[in-house]
């Protein structure tokens, strides 16, 4: 499994709370496990989403950039970084 994180700064008059358009233009991208949003204390966010393998991950790239510049420009957030990772564990306690 792979995982592609993106950092972003909303701005103060934004909630920088993904649409719920925007999180299923995701899901259904090819490869696509799964995403999480993290809004931190110090009004910087998260968008986590997890991919099957290396390939989706490089799949989603053209979309995934599409998706997060568009989703930036409505919801006023600016995007600091993207990151790629594979992830070596993974464990959920429910």
């Amino acid at each position: 499994m792979f995982a592609r994180i993106s950092t972003y700064k909303p701005a103060p008059d934004s909630t920088g709370a993904p649409s719920d358009d925007t999180v299923n233009r995701v899901l259904q991208l090819p490869g696509c496990l799964g995403i999480y949003y993290l809004l931190g204390k110090d009004n910087k966010s998260l968008s986590i989403t997890l991919w099957e393998d290396a390939e989706a991950l490089a799949g989603s790239e053209r979309a995934a950039n599409t998706i997060r510049s568009e989703t930036s420009a409505e919801q006023h957030m600016q995007i600091l970084g993207v990151e790629e990772f594979e992830v070596l564990i993974r464990q959920l306690q429910v």
